[in-house]
């Protein structure tokens, strides 16, 4: 897999790495990724995503002419 650098603040850094509950920035990082990743595919498994908005819009009343 292909690796990516990235730069960050320290503060937010550390405040990652305290939630993550890890020891290295690189592994905190990586771990809330994953789980923004895995949050939205099961978010999006329950809701639906942009391809289903009309199957979810709520049926709209025929118009009366005359």
């Amino acid at each position: 897999m292909a690796k990516v650098t990235v730069s960050l603040d320290a503060d937010l850094a550390i405040e990652v790495m305290l939630l993550a509950g890890t020891k290295s920035p690189q592994d905190a990082v990586e771990l809330v990724v994953r789980d923004f990743l895995a949050t939205r595919r099961r978010t999006e498994a329950r809701t639906g995503d942009a391809a289903d908005e009309s199957r979810l819009a709520a049926p709209q009343a025929p118009v009366q002419e005359g």
